[in-house]
């Protein structure tokens, strides 16, 4: 082993190939600042550029952009609020606290530093687990892949806050979309609403950007403020804290970076979720961390981080050793393995072993190059949150767009993008957590997949198996917890129901309940009609999910009521819960009043409504310049000598870099229907 890693490192020294490694890296990290884009659509072009390159070149080059996608994603997520990607949306909760009380460059700087380690541990891991854990992983079956989901199911416990019941029923009812589409036994459609967008499922990435993205951007311009007021952190200073916080907490860095990569090495966990479990048990076992994370703490930052960057290393254990790929991303680099004559298996272990140990060099060199430039720059990254609002929402709302129109290329991508980013908003301003639902969503396919594969392969027995039985226990003791912490906080169970009194207090904020409830029972009564294996699993998952937030409801109605505040929605909400911790953003729009808080929300969205509109007749590149030109003259209004500029430019960013380099298909336009003639001059028609 130590023979064929020297041989490795050294044959991966050649300039040629640490000058194909570095570009990897350089556009890893402009994939991984656009939001939605991510490194799919980045590997999956420049795979064609591998024919003619040796395997260690091809490897460096694929890898190299691979595993720094996801040290660019916490750049928007710490600045705007914006996940660059699916696995930096817990990156935001204390990434952006930071940012607005003028500790871009501490957050930031964490974030490179814990991601560089992370990915070097991954790398690491992977290495040394290769030889390892072949005949572990060969007895892993579907029913230990469908207990790891229960287990990471049981993390909505922690992500739910002090909120468990709405986050259970928010993590209901994100299972019950995540079953949209077409039912992989029976073939019956689910809840796809007659249209095709959905025999698949909504794809993930409008629904994060739609949770994540616009409800952040939605409370900067009901603020009318610059995402950080105070620039006095943002220096060297700052820079050298965030590196040191990272040292200060090894050990954080070390168990998160652990758990990614193991988690990166089971198929079918996708990296959306490794950074919210990671997240999780951070907040379980950090000292402090309770009346801390959510607030701005630098260790929901390593923590997150750290997980995000080491499961691409864990992902490769499962995609060389047994040709399952571990990730999407390495789905198509295992084309590459193709194209190079590598056969994953034995013999990538044996004949092909200095190729896996480049794979293993490769990953932990991009992560240090990656980590080293986003330093380089990131004085200039950290000016950005001291921008009026004006000036960062047109080119962000722009970017957001196309990346959400990645999800499926189908104008079905937008109006998702559209509904989960008013959920979101008022999700966020009800305060009901978000990460849950997303969790439901992500692990709710596995779930019901390996369920399914388990019945019908070892039937009543696949319970019995030893992992099975020690998963499932630990995610039911996760489930409990907060149970068991609640009665244990009022001074027992007696205590705990003395709280509650028989005067029901409404309150027009409760009627969010009830049009969830109204929704799952919309979707049960769907379902009843459906065959009996496709609607087993929807509707024990929809009938807990309805009783979970009929629980809720009955909860805020009776128990009693603290003092009342007014001075706005979210602050009003805030009242009514224990003041533990809120596993998501806190809302800084709480002091403006509701009545002007739902007008500026409603121009807010009434902006997206006017870009598709404009977008579904002229095309989106068309668009763009008009949008910028309007949003900055009415909302600002900002000069011309800035408009102009901005217009220009974004314009011509976007048709150079999507249009002409990636060359993705625009959504369909009237007058493309109408007028074929015209996309010979306009693009995106």
């Amino acid at each position: 082993m130590l023979d064929a890693a020297s041989t490795a490192f050294v044959t991966l020294m050649d300039p040629w190939r640490l000058f194909l490694l570095s570009a990897g890296v350089i556009m890893g990290l402009v994939l991984g600042i656009l939001p939605g884009i991510g490194g799919l659509a980045g590997t999956a072009l420049l795979l064609p550029f591998t024919f003619n390159m040796d395997p260690y070149a091809a490897m460096a080059l694929l890898l190299g952009l691979a595993s720094t996608t996801a040290t660019g994603d916490p750049i928007p997520a710490i600045l705007f609020g914006v996940p660059g990607g699916a696995g930096s949306a817990a990156t935001v909760l204390d990434g952006l606290p930071m940012a607005k009380r003028g500790e871009a460059s501490r957050a930031l700087s964490a974030a490179y530093m814990s991601s560089m380690l992370g990915g070097i541990f991954g790398a690491i891991l992977m290495g040394i687990s290769l030889p390892i854990l072949r005949p572990i992983m060969l007895y892993i079956g579907s029913p230990e892949l469908l207990a790891f989901a229960a287990l990471g199911i049981s993390m909505v416990a922690v992500l739910s806050g002090n909120t468990p019941l709405r986050g259970l029923t928010v993590a209901g009812i994100g299972l019950l979309i995540s079953m949209i589409g077409s039912d992989p036994q029976t073939g019956t459609l689910r809840w796809t609403l007659d249209t095709l967008y959905l025999w698949e499922g909504p794809p993930l990435v409008p629904i994060v950007l739609g949770l994540f993205a616009l409800p952040e951007l939605a409370d900067l311009a009901i603020g009318r403020t610059a995402i950080a007021g105070n620039m006095a952190k943002t220096d060297a200073r700052g820079m050298w804290q965030g590196a040191k916080d990272c040292f200060d907490h090894w050990w954080l860095v070390l168990r998160c970076s652990w758990l990614g990569a193991a988690l990166g090495a089971v198929p079918g966990i996708s990296g959306a979720v490794v950074d919210w479990l990671a997240y999780g048990h951070a907040l379980r076992t950090e000292k402090g961390a309770q009346a801390s994370f959510g607030k701005g703490d630098v260790r929901g930052v390593i923590a997150s981080e750290s997980a995000n960057n080491s499961r691409e290393g864990g992902a490769l254990v499962p995609t060389v050793a047994f040709g399952v790929p571990g990730s999407a991303g390495m789905a198509i680099l295992m084309g590459a393995f193709m194209i190079h004559g590598l056969v994953p298996g034995p013999d990538m272990l044996s004949k092909h072993l200095n190729v896996t140990y480049a794979m293993v060099w490769s990953v932990a060199l991009a992560n240090i190059l990656g980590a080293g430039l986003c330093y380089i720059f990131s004085e200039q990254f950290a000016k950005l949150a001291t921008l009026r609002y004006t000036l960062i929402m047109p080119s962000t709302l722009g970017i957001i767009y196309i990346g959400a129109f990645q999800g499926a290329r189908n104008w079905g991508d937008l109006w998702t993008l559209l509904i989960f980013g008013i959920l979101g908003w008022t999700m966020k301003q009800m305060k009901f957590p978000r990460p849950p639902l997303v969790l439901g969503i992500v692990l709710g396919e596995v779930v019901e997949r390996y369920l399914f594969i388990s019945i019908q392969r070892y039937g009543v027995q696949w319970f019995s198996r030893p992992i099975v039985i020690v998963l499932f226990a630990m995610a039911l003791f996760g489930l409990l917890r907060p149970l068991r912490q609640d009665i244990k906080g009022h001074g027992g169970l007696v205590k705990m129901l003395s709280g509650f009194g028989m005067t029901p207090q409404l309150k027009s904020k409760q009627l969010f309940h009830v049009f969830l409830l109204c929704v799952i029972g919309w979707a049960l009564m769907e379902a009843s009609a459906w065959n009996f294996s496709a609607k087993i699993v929807p509707m024990i998952v929809g009938g807990m999910a309805f009783a979970f937030c009929l629980f809720s409801l009955l909860n805020e109605i009776f128990r009693q009521p603290a003092p009342a505040v007014e001075t706005g929605l979210a602050a009003a909400v805030q009242q009514d819960l224990q003041q533990k911790i809120h596993m998501d953003l806190e809302s800084d729009t709480d002091h403006i009043p509701t009545r002007q808080l739902a007008l500026r929300g409603a121009i807010f969205f009434g902006w997206l409504l006017a870009f598709m509109g404009s977008m579904s007749v002229i095309g989106l590149i068309p668009t763009v310049p008009l949008f910028v030109i309007m949003y900055m003259r009415l909302e600002g209004p900002e000069p011309w000598k800035l408009v102009i500029p901005q217009a220009i430019g974004l314009t011509v960013f976007i048709y150079l870099v999507f249009d002409q380099l990636l060359t993705i298909p625009w959504p369909p336009t009237y007058f493309g229907t109408w007028f074929p003639a015209l996309k010979g001059v306009i693009p995106s028609l």
